[in-house]
């Protein structure tokens, strides 16, 4: 995926500002990556025998699927750019990160694709982190 986000980065008719184009790349793939783990790792409880006690995993995942696909998408538009819009998409896909995190975490013993969706999302909260730490 680095390429093509790499490349429409380089087709972008204006000057992108100070951003760093390594972390903000880093943070669209894994922004990407996370939605899909969650939206798969909510997918696979739904078939688990005991899916009333993932309930919460269930919901975490897809609230984390969501905030991850907007975050990617925000951090691809640079037309009329606002640093405070973007420091609170980012701050808030690092919290929901963390929270899906944690409690795919409290299943990765029992679940296989809880322990993949917790690491997936400590990934992105990181680069999420990373993209932060450059704003300013």
């Amino acid at each position: 995926m680095t390429m093509a986000i790499d490349d429409m980065l380089a087709t972008y008719p204006a000057d992108l500002g100070r951003v760093d184009r390594e972390r903000l790349i880093r943070c669209i793939e894994e922004c990407a990556a996370c939605a899909q783990a969650c939206t798969a790792c909510a997918d696979a409880c739904l078939s688990e025998a005991e899916v009333a006690d993932l309930a919460k995993c269930i919901r975490t995942d897809l609230d984390c699927a969501d905030i991850c696909e907007t975050t990617g998408r925000v951090l691809s538009r640079h037309t009329g750019y606002d640093a405070n819009i973007t420091r609170a998409q980012l701050q808030a896909c690092a919290t929901v990160c963390a929270a899906c995190a944690d409690e795919c975490g409290r299943h990765a013993g029992t679940h296989e694709h809880c322990r993949v969706c917790a690491e997936a999302c400590r990934r992105c909260e990181q680069a999420c982190n990373d993209l932060l730490a450059t704003l300013g």
